[in-house]
């Protein structure tokens, strides 16, 4: 489908604002920006460069006045915002002319904020990520991705119904594994010493820095599960496999696999083919973040 000129337009006014720290509302971030163009004179006192923000879980979207008062914006990139190093650029959508800018820091003389997030997304990842030790040459991803998910969900170490570890990279003598939620990797933690092929080493990454409760090891977790002192969630915890659609949702707290989004777009925002598909494409980022999405 050919974009028209108004879209086109649209994308060249319109940026990304990543490392958005959680909890970040649309107004708060919107009036922090303007005001921060009026101090710093890339704007004139009495305007208002930015009109509109979409704020997701991780990032946001401003759109500017005009595509010139975007340009100018681009010079916030590294502003401190609530302990948080904000990353200013150009959607991937855009294909406009490169334009040179500055970085907050360079424009005002500032240095960065001791202790300040400077990437929210790759610290929280860190804390799902394991690292895997001694693996043999013939342990693919998939295949390590399986045992290990699988034995966690045999020996109740899932917090949540279905796989646990959502991402497998290998390399060489050892490999990464990535989970859902903090809670499981340090569940996970437990597999240390677990044999396939080889006795696993299962730890922490090195760029963590954490501290970690003492945890036992694959030995332990088979000797509490034997002994009765770990026991599995029963089948009525678990989610079954067809959706559950309530007729009468108000009777009772049964629970179904369907959620219900309200209040979350304007008639205004479902206008736009294109910002229709950003919408869809945004609230299924999030939603699979939870597990695995099926339809929206």
């Amino acid at each position: 489908m050919m974009t028209s000129t108004d879209d086109i337009e649209k994308i060249r006014r319109e940026l990304f604002v990543g490392n958005t720290p959680p909890g970040t509302s649309e107004l708060l971030l919107m009036q922090f920006l303007n005001a921060a163009m009026r101090r710093i004179q890339l704007c004139q006192p009495h305007e208002t460069p930015i009109l509109t923000c979409r704020v997701n879980q991780k990032f946001a979207f401003i759109e500017c006045v005009t595509s010139d008062m975007a340009n100018k914006a681009l010079n916030m990139n590294g502003i401190p915002f609530l302990g948080a190093i904000l990353k200013l650029s150009r959607p991937s959508k855009y294909a406009g002319p490169i334009i040179q800018y500055k970085t907050w820091q360079e424009l005002t003389g500032q240095a960065i904020p001791a202790g300040a997030v400077l990437d929210a997304s790759a610290e929280e990842k860190v804390n799902r990520e394991l690292f895997i030790g001694n693996t043999t040459p013939e342990m693919t991803e998939s295949m390590i991705r399986e045992f290990l998910g699988n034995a966690m969900i045999q020996v109740g170490l899932n917090d949540m119904p279905r796989k646990p570890i959502t991402g497998c990279r290998v390399s060489g003598k050892f490999a990464f594994i990535e989970l859902r939620t903090p809670n499981e990797v340090a569940n996970a933690l437990n597999l240390n010493s677990i044999y396939l092929g080889a006795q696993l080493r299962v730890e922490r990454p090195s760029k963590w820095n954490g501290v970690d409760k003492p945890q036992g090891n694959c030995e332990d977790i088979l000797a509490k599960y034997m002994s009765g002192e770990l026991t599995l969630p029963s089948p009525q915890q678990e989610v079954s496999d067809q959706p559950a659609i309530d007729s009468n949702p108000t009777a009772g707290n049964r629970s179904s696999r369907i959620v219900e989004l309200r209040n979350m777009v304007t008639m205004g925002d479902l206008a736009n083919d294109q910002e229709y598909q950003e919408i869809l494409e945004d609230t299924g980022e999030e939603c699979s973040q939870f597990g695995q999405l099926l339809s929206i």
